[in-house]
């Protein structure tokens, strides 16, 4: 029985200092995996800021160029039939889409969603515009036409669009 509360007089302290050494370790060991993490994420932002950002501009280049005011002042050369400046503006449109989808991927879902509302929208006034017209009317008629139907819309999803991707360019920088 001696020996045994011998034993337990040496065990008992030593188990105690092990638990304690393990304790130690632990903590030492997560500070440090939590430490590495934020050199990752930190270099990770470095990289991925730098691209987000640059998909902001993107972004706000896309709707500015596709808003009607850019878009017909640029396209139309005023020897277009509306049929024809009604094709050229959709291709314009659509190219510009296509060279920018990519952006997506370092925007909200909300922003990104907005952007894709203004696009189809604007396309939907185009061609509700240009079936508006009778078959001989020019490029001219088409371009007055969209601004008379952009003016009358209460709110211009573009506009929308461009202002809700700068409210988050500001938040995120």
């Amino acid at each position: 029985m001696e020996v045994l509360i011998e034993f337990g007089k040496i065990l008992i302290p030593a188990v105690a200092v092990l638990y304690a050494m393990y304790l130690v370790v632990r903590s030492f060991l997560e500070k440090e995996i939590e430490k590495t993490k934020l050199e990752i994420r930190g270099k990770s932002i470095e990289t991925v800021l730098p691209n987000r950002l640059h998909a902001y501009e993107r972004i706000c280049l896309f709707l500015e160029r596709i808003s009607p005011d850019n878009l017909v002042v640029r396209l139309n050369n005023g020897e277009y039939t509306a049929r024809e400046f009604q094709q050229i503006m959709l291709k314009e449109i659509r190219e510009e889409y296509n060279h920018n989808v990519s952006q997506q991927v370092y925007m909200s879902d909300e922003a990104w969603g907005l952007v894709k509302t203004a696009k189809e929208e604007l396309i939907v006034s185009i061609n509700e515009s240009a079936f508006s017209l009778p078959d001989d009317a020019t490029g001219l008629d088409l371009s007055k036409k969209i601004f008379d139907a952009s003016m009358a819309k209460g709110e211009d999803p573009i506009q929308k669009a461009l202002l809700h991707v700068k409210s988050e360019i500001r938040n995120t920088f």
